[in-house]
């Protein structure tokens, strides 16, 4: 039994299904209470985490998100059921935990993740294009760089204590959401009132897509960097079907639920300063691909016992502990005294996504496997 659900999993069948799941679970979250366009977002959900441990103050964007401790605990789940929980690391984590950093800080200035990005566009959301035109550019370069030999070395065994570490973490964050702990008036945690971080599924809900998610994505090895990177190395396109069954499945949802809103000006959580959600993106996709996967990804491998993701995911949530500190991310377009005013990035976080673009392309450039 065992082996030929391996088989299905591995097949054409087994990808299309885990984007379909996604696809569909998604706009319901939205539907059930999450932010429009934003049923599902890792990077944006992992900034709400930082928001609700204290890392960041920004009140609006602050809430323990159930999704994040799914899709690792699903993912571990699935890795014990199959035999394929392994503890490994040492793969250069700490270049990890820069990348990590520099790709929340692209993924804030385009107010999404790659996953992000085709939900924004299932639901009418033209901006999205941008973005994913910079993602596949971001993609792109660094592909270039492993076909020249850009490489973080091999990760090795490490004792299991190791890769138990990110599940343990997530199960602490759980006990702490469904406890609803308050350490004090003004401690954690920090649960926002207003904006998207009020609004949310029930927890239970979330919890449980969230599984699902992560079983199946563990299973499939769904990653949108990946998708793109298999193309232009191979001409894979194996995992590119898991990403047009999420977007097909996501846009007959959106529907069938009334949630599409065509256009590109008045987009939820959402700017049309085009160039910043360009190059945004650019600099995440880089910084994805030289990681070796998508912020969903990382966080699946976390849970199947890779601490160097783990360590990539520790670095997205600091990334968004500094894009809210210092003023990175971009802000929404929004309507003041009845004129639509164009959102985007300050020149801090423009400053930020040139400077992670450079401090990638640097390590591209400079992290090469030495000839014997």
């Amino acid at each position: 039994m065992r082996e030929r659900t391996t088989r299905f999993f591995a097949s054409a069948w087994g990808i299309v299904l885990a984007g379909s799941v996604i696809g569909l679970l998604a706009p319901l979250l939205q539907y059930w209470g999450n932010p429009p366009n934003m049923g599902i977002c890792v990077a944006c959900f992992e900034r709400d985490i930082a928001g609700a441990l204290g890392l960041h103050r920004a009140a609006v964007v602050q809430y323990l998100r159930p999704e994040i401790i799914g899709f690792v605990l699903g993912s571990t789940i699935a890795a014990l059921v199959y035999r394929e929980f392994r503890a490994r690391g040492g793969s250069a984590p700490l270049i990890r935990y820069v990348l990590g950093v520099f790709a929340m800080i692209g993924a804030l200035a385009f107010l999404g993740c790659p996953w992000r990005a085709l939900l924004r566009l299932a639901g009418g959301d033209l901006n999205a294009l941008l973005g994913l035109a910079g993602l596949i550019v971001g993609i792109v370069i660094g592909t270039q760089f492993l076909k020249s030999g850009y490489t973080l070395g091999r990760a090795s065994k490490v004792p299991a204590v190791v890769g138990w570490i990110m599940p343990a973490v997530m199960l602490g964050l759980l006990a702490l959401r469904l406890a609803e702990v308050k350490t004090s008036e003004t401690g954690a945690l920090f649960f926002s009132q207003s904006g998207p971080g009020s609004l949310y599924a029930p927890a239970l809900i979330s919890l449980a897509a969230a599984l699902v998610i992560g079983f199946l994505a563990q299973r499939t090895r769904f990653c949108t960097m990946g998708a793109f990177r298999d193309v232009v190395l191979m001409g894979d396109t194996h995992l590119l079907k898991g990403l047009g069954a999420l977007v097909v499945v996501a846009f007959v949802t959106n529907l069938i639920l009334g949630q599409t809103q065509f256009g590109f000006a008045g987009q939820p959580v959402a700017h049309s300063s085009h160039l910043w959600n360009l190059l945004g993106m650019t600099l995440s996709g880089l910084a994805f691909a030289l990681a070796g996967g998508c912020p969903g990804r990382q966080l699946f491998l976390s849970g199947e016992g890779d601490s160097d993701a783990g360590v990539f995911v520790l670095g997205m949530i600091t990334g968004a502990a500094f894009a809210h500190n210092f003023g990175l991310a971009g802000n929404p377009d929004s309507v003041v005294e009845g004129i639509a005013r164009v959102g985007g990035l300050t020149p801090y976080g423009m400053s930020a996504v040139i400077l992670g673009i450079v401090v990638c392309v640097v390590l591209g450039l400079t992290l090469r496997a030495k000839e014997a």
